[in-house]
């Protein structure tokens, strides 16, 4: 009787080892037995299991496009853009130069060609009547337009009592400088419209070279005026990147 139930304890242990194993291995969901008789020793394997039916999914595909990046610090030096931009607008002209530091991904030229397009823009500051503009292939100029690293923007913008945190672009005296974490990412405002977001950084900057100051929004449901710190808070206004967004007053 002893024999009998030690025989029978050695079963028990052996056959929850085997399940306890096949479980495990099969990374914790129950092994169905194949065999014809559920007598079979010998273990060749998990059962081929059957075909499943497709389930069609509703989230999107993971994104293989890698996240835009730019350097925290660039060499502090720049390199200005070639060629000229003709004259656009009426009013007083205001010549200005396009430099991207040295470092960034981007080039003076690319910087440039955003620069000239936005300043000619029937929507941009030149829409007013007060002002036009001309990026010329040398000589003065009435101001720069620099697109720099978030350290150096800190920097430059620190020598006029600026504190840009490395998150803000600014216009001391001449210089209008954009800060490529913006240029790059935008604001969470302006995630689905980075290149709104340009217009509105350019125009914002360039808009304190010519004297305007801060604004706030004027009402929910109302277009943003450039002139509003969009980064702070929409305050209920909508995106929107240009100080005539319905081009010249009539």
């Amino acid at each position: 009787m002893r024999r009998r139930n030690r025989a029978l304890a050695y079963v028990v242990v052996s056959v929850g080892a085997v399940v306890g194993g096949l479980t495990f291995a099969a990374g914790g969901f129950a092994i169905r037995d194949n065999s014809s008789s559920g007598t079979s020793n010998t273990w060749s394997g998990p059962p081929t299991a059957a075909p499943e039916t497709p389930v069609e999914s509703t989230q999107a595909p993971p994104s293989t496009t890698a996240p835009p990046t730019f350097p925290q610090s660039g060499e502090g030096s720049f390199r200005r853009a070639t060629g000229s931009a003709k004259r656009v607008g009426s009013g007083k002209v205001l010549r200005y130069r396009v430099e991207v530091e040295r470092g960034l991904e981007q080039t003076p030229g690319e910087f440039a060609q955003w620069v000239d397009r936005i300043l000619a823009d029937e929507r941009g500051w030149t829409a007013g009547g007060q002002w036009a503009f001309q990026r010329p292939a040398g000589g003065s100029v009435d101001f720069i337009v620099k697109l720099a690293s978030p350290d150096t923007v800190d920097e430059i913008c620190g020598r006029y009592g600026l504190d840009t945190g490395g998150e803000v672009s600014c216009r001391g005296q001449e210089n209008v400088v954009i800060n490529v974490k913006r240029w790059v990412l935008a604001i969470p405002a302006y995630a689905g419209d980075v290149d709104m977001y340009r217009h509105l950084v350019v125009n914002h900057e360039v808009g304190h070279f010519l004297g305007h100051s801060h604004v706030t929004c004027p009402g929910k449901g109302r277009l943003a005026p450039v002139m509003q710190q969009h980064i702070f808070g929409m305050n209920g206004c909508v995106p929107n990147g240009w100080p005539f967004p319905r081009g010249r007053p009539r």
